[in-house]
């Protein structure tokens, strides 16, 4: 169980990216830009047109690793994707990362941008993120796909957690984190370490129920029930504490799904479809 929770993660981070090679056609195939936000320079890419998506990728990632659904979701929206603190091409002259500090860091990059509501998916980290958001200004975000997220880390995370840090990872992983690095192996020790660190955290991913029920947003949450870092006993406890939600548990899924393999076209329907709001006039 040592390694099992990374392993998974840049498992996760190689099929999503479709491999090293794919991802750069794809940093190559738009121009991203950078904003000055909260002490840092914040990368981002914007493409489409309509009322705006922002996705937020898993810890490890960038958003580079939506290049699966960007295709599709920017013929309905405008879909920004920036990189989180630390991650891909975004700075964090800070040194550490807390997923409340993230929510701060893409308000700020959105505000910049001039958008006040939106829509949103995140998987991972980015869902956790999305929670920050949806719980300190409720009124901007208007629909939430969550996706292998979490509202606590259980102990076993934990443990996972504390089995990784810079000096035990295998080349085969550390090579894999490399998908979305652009600072070489000092960008890989800061991430290995921060993720090191949360098995420490507790006040950072800690929503109860009165926080869930803050959420104005409507929220599709889904989740693998073979997620190795959280069970499937948490999103249905956020199911039952987020109003106005859906859930949806991916059989034989492991922790960040369904967005490429077997199930992507479902994924990318019944997310269009969630997000349009044609469920609520069902």
């Amino acid at each position: 169980m040592r390694r099992l929770a990374i392993v998974s993660v840049t498992a996760s981070l190689l099929a999503l990216s479709g491999g090293s090679a794919r991802l750069a056609l794809a940093q190559d195939s738009i121009e991203g830009q950078v904003q000055s936000v909260n002490g840092m320079q914040m990368y981002y890419e914007v493409r489409g047109a309509g009322p705006p998506l922002v996705l937020l990728h898993g810890f490890f990632g960038c958003g580079q690793l939506w290049q699966p659904v960007l295709q599709q979701f920017s013929k309905h929206y405008r879909v920004v994707t920036p990189d989180l603190r630390g991650h891909g091409r975004s700075t964090n002259p800070s040194g550490g990362f807390t997923h409340r500090q993230s929510a701060r860091d893409v308000f700020a990059l959105l505000d910049r941008l001039g958008i006040r509501q939106f829509k949103a998916m995140g998987f991972s980290t980015g869902g956790i993120t999305l929670l920050h958001m949806a719980t300190q200004q409720p009124d901007r975000v208007e629909a939430m796909i969550l996706i292998g997220a979490t509202i606590y880390f259980p102990e076993p995370a934990r443990q996972i957690m504390n089995g990784v840090s810079p000096d035990s990872l295998p080349p085969a992983i550390s090579e894999a984190l490399r998908v979305c690095v652009t600072r070489g192996e000092p960008q890989i020790r800061e991430l290995v370490s921060e993720f090191h660190r949360f098995k420490d955290s507790y006040d950072d991913v800690d929503f109860t129920p009165p926080h869930l029920q803050r959420i104005a947003a409507r929220t599709l949450i889904v989740h693998g029930d073979r997620d190795a870092l959280f069970p499937v006993d948490i999103p249905i406890e956020m199911y039952q504490s987020i109003p106005r939600s859906y859930l949806w548990i991916v059989p034989n899924g492991p922790h960040v799904v369904p967005i490429v393999g077997d199930m992507a076209d479902q994924f990318q329907t019944i997310a269009l479809n969630f997000l349009s709001g044609r469920w609520e006039n069902q």
